[in-house]
């Protein structure tokens, strides 16, 4: 029989199945791909925020509904105890003008290298191409690259994210095998997404180009953020931290002039333009840049003129179509509710089976939130499956 079984080889899974080997368990981590950590690696790609730098309050209600459940496994491993664990991976990190946490390497790649050796040291075996594919009574049955395979541990964790990026390995499968067994499990919904927009042709020249300057509204929430104009739609942290709002149909609207009161705007549109084209009046008046004016004309128009125009530029809604699919999300929200799961992440309706990461149902805006989570909701699983 196999003691301890990790599923699924991301941060939460790794972050397990390391607490599991320090209290001594013989430890085996099962994961479906041919590699491990892939969404780690992904997110590294443009800098690998680790976690974010600020009072822990602020830390806690970046996870709203979930604050209360994370609360304690947050205060045990949070942002502090996260950029210890990469100085002890031999990586040093620095904080940016945000609060945003990185690797001075700013890449996941010597980080993960470094926690892999530590845990192949650790005695933790690894085998990928393996995935589970659910139960056959009290067995875990998985495919592998040498045929179907039963497994029966005497503890398992899994750590087999949520529903977005399947092709890196969360693709969120195991809802109905968890459900099958009792589990209550809600729904998968997209956190962290672009927008969808049907462009007019006029917008095609402004594909990829950054909104900056601005702030975006939905619902009671503002924000001062970038975002980017894609092919698609609108995509970008801006919009990431109006999620929710968005989701749950709250109207999204774009200050085009967030340094100017609605006054000080009315003031400069009060002028008359005389033969001057509305672009250029616009440009003059406010200092709106190409991408600005275009997104004005592509939801504004017909413009107005005067006080109506400056309401305009002050709170200018944006038309779209919903989320992007959720495999295209950031993360997803939904997962293994909390009454499921006690204390420890053990489910209820399972004894001997813990979850951990986002597996769970928790969502965050970008920012460090998702990896510190993650990290925390790993050990927290890690140790209490350990003494089981």
């Amino acid at each position: 029989m196999t003691d301890a079984l990790v599923i699924g080889a991301g941060p939460a899974g790794l972050m397990a199945a390391e607490e599991l080997a320090r209290a001594g368990r013989t430890v085996l981590v099962m994961e479906a791909k041919p590699s491990v950590g892939r969404k780690l690696l992904m997110a590294g790609k443009s800098g690998l925020n680790l976690t974010k730098d600020e009072p822990a309050g602020e830390v806690l209600a970046a996870y709203r509904e979930a604050a209360g459940p994370l609360g304690p496994m947050l205060r045990d491993f949070g942002p502090e105890q996260v950029r210890a664990w990469a100085r002890e991976l031999g990586q040093e990190v620095f904080t940016g003008s945000s609060g945003r946490v990185f690797p001075v390497a700013m890449k996941a790649s010597p980080l993960l290298r470094a926690w892999l050796n530590r845990l192949v040291e650790a005695g933790i075996e690894i085998r990928t191409r393996h995935r589970w594919t659910g139960w056959s009574g009290d067995d875990l049955v998985f495919d592998t690259v040498d045929g179907r395979l039963k497994v029966r541990p005497r503890v398992v964790i899994l750590a087999l994210g949520g529903a977005s990026w399947a092709r890196l390995g969360s693709d969120g499968a195991w809802r109905p095998w968890l459900s099958g067994r009792g589990v209550d499990v809600a729904p998968f919904r997209p956190s962290n997404f672009g927008v969808a927009v049907g462009w007019t042709a006029y917008m095609a020249k402004h594909f990829g180009a950054p909104v900056k300057g601005v702030a975006l509204m939905a619902g009671k929430a503002r924000v001062r953020a970038e975002f980017v104009v894609s092919a698609n739609g609108l995509e970008g942290g801006g919009l990431y931290a109006l999620s929710s709002e968005v989701r749950e149909g709250a109207d999204l609207k774009l200050d085009l002039a967030p340094d100017r009161s609605a006054a000080d705007v009315a003031r400069r549109l009060s002028a008359s333009r005389g033969k001057e084209s509305l672009p250029n009046y616009l440009r003059k008046r406010l200092r709106l840049d190409p991408v600005k004016l275009a997104l004005l004309m592509e939801f504004g128009r017909p413009l107005p003129e005067g006080e109506a125009l400056a309401r305009l530029v002050k709170a200018l809604p944006i038309r779209h179509e919903g989320p992007r699919p959720i495999d295209e999300a950031i993360s997803t929200a939904g997962g293994v509710a909390w009454e499921a799961v006690d204390d420890g992440l053990m489910l209820k309706a399972v004894p001997g089976v813990f979850v951990a990461g986002e597996m769970l149902d928790w969502e965050a805006p970008t920012g460090g939130y998702l990896l510190t989570a993650c990290l925390a909701t790993g050990r927290w699983a890690g140790r209490a499956a350990a003494s089981f």
